[in-house]
């Protein structure tokens, strides 16, 4: 049985962003408004897109943001609503089920468990299209291998995207949850307990992890695919029925936002940072820690198969190898066609092109 590190019961609930006494450093930046080259122009009102978030303000969410301080979105016809989110698993059943969310941004892999258990979720846009969950050691710990997680004490978060893949990636190792000490952590006392020294290493989205604890407990990654565990993170996805009913607002949509990463990829990170800053002038994380997590984020952007595609397009062999790997963890049916995990067909490469400035 686990026990937790924190001296109270595990917990399977999440919660707020770490990073609990860190000093905002952009707080309240101006953010310049350009208006969208080339837009058409719009008499009508707007058309209201609503986003479900993964979490509370981090580095991931940069391009959202940004759309909205730049004007793009409203340069196409939308206003859109951004929600802040309390884990993967949680947004994709707010998406499933809720009618008034349009579109979710959280880990494809929870998408791809909820549309296995017969929820309409589909895939539009994929981001971070290498898996960037892992598990975070010191850098000065002995755990070089997964068969070295015998005994130790992991905090993770059911809720979040790393919660399916802990027996799988364990099993690489020879290992179950009964060797180890496992507790389930919101995301602020999972970040606190490792700073503590009370854990020996935290399952998590390393570009999200890595920066924030970088000055006070270097560390390291054991990535999930380096154990074999392939298949895409962070991405947009929304309900089969949203897009029949919306499919010309949603393109609109996932184009700009699409645009917007191209763009922040493009030397422009400081300006997304400042974006997210602006919007959401309560974010808890520093603005040098922030752009730490955009930079390593985007380093999980490229495959072989993505290479000369824009920012979001998904490839069939990366679906093709994601629902491999989900399979044989047991955590979909085998069989399912990769196709009907995803589609492209909401890239409108124009607008893209327009809002990537390329």
């Amino acid at each position: 049985m686990s026990r937790n590190p924190t001296g109270s019961g595990c917990q399977g609930r999440a919660a707020a962003a770490p990073g609990r006494r860190a000093v905002m450093a952009l707080a309240g930046a101006a953010i310049g408004v350009a208006a969208l080259p080339a837009g058409r122009a719009r008499a009508a009102a707007p058309d209201v897109v609503r986003l479900r978030l993964d979490w509370t303000p981090w580095g991931e969410q940069a391009a959202f943001h940004l759309a909205r301080a730049k004007g793009w979105y409203a340069s196409a016809g939308l206003d859109v609503h951004v929600q802040d989110g309390n884990g993967s698993t949680s947004t994709v059943q707010i998406v499933a089920n809720d009618s008034d969310i349009d579109v979710g941004a959280a880990a494809l892999s929870s998408m791809m468990i909820g549309r296995d258990k017969g929820e309409d979720l589909r895939a539009v846009a994929t981001y971070a299209r290498n898996s960037d969950i892992g598990l975070m050691v010191p850098n000065d710990s002995p755990i070089r291998k997964v068969s070295d997680l015998r005994g130790k004490r992991l905090g993770y978060t059911a809720s979040s995207l790393e919660g399916p893949f802990l027996s799988a990636f364990l099993a690489t190792g020879g290992l179950t949850r009964s060797d180890c000490h496992l507790f389930n952590l919101d995301g602020g006392a999972k970040l606190g307990a490792y700073l503590a020294g009370r854990l020996d290493g935290a399952f998590s989205s390393i570009p999200f992890f890595l920066p924030v604890v970088a000055t006070k407990r270097a560390s390291r990654a054991i990535l999930f695919a380096d154990v074999g565990l392939r298949f895409p993170s962070y991405g947009l996805f929304a309900t089969d029925r949203r897009i029949a009913q919306r499919k010309e607002v949603l393109t609109r949509f996932v184009s700009v936002s699409d645009g917007a990463w191209a763009y922040i990829a493009d030397g422009h990170a400081e300006e997304g940072v400042r974006a997210i800053l602006h919007e959401r002038p309560q974010a808890k994380i520093p603005a040098a820690v922030m752009h730490d997590q955009v930079k390593t984020y985007l380093t999980f952007f490229p495959t072989p198969a993505t290479r000369g595609k824009p920012v979001g397009w998904q490839a069939a062999a990366d679906w093709d190898a994601a629902v491999r790997t989900m399979a044989q963890a047991k955590l979909i049916k085998p069989g399912d066609p990769a196709a009907s995990f995803y589609t492209n067909a909401l890239l409108d490469p124009a607008l893209y092109r327009r809002v990537a400035g390329v």
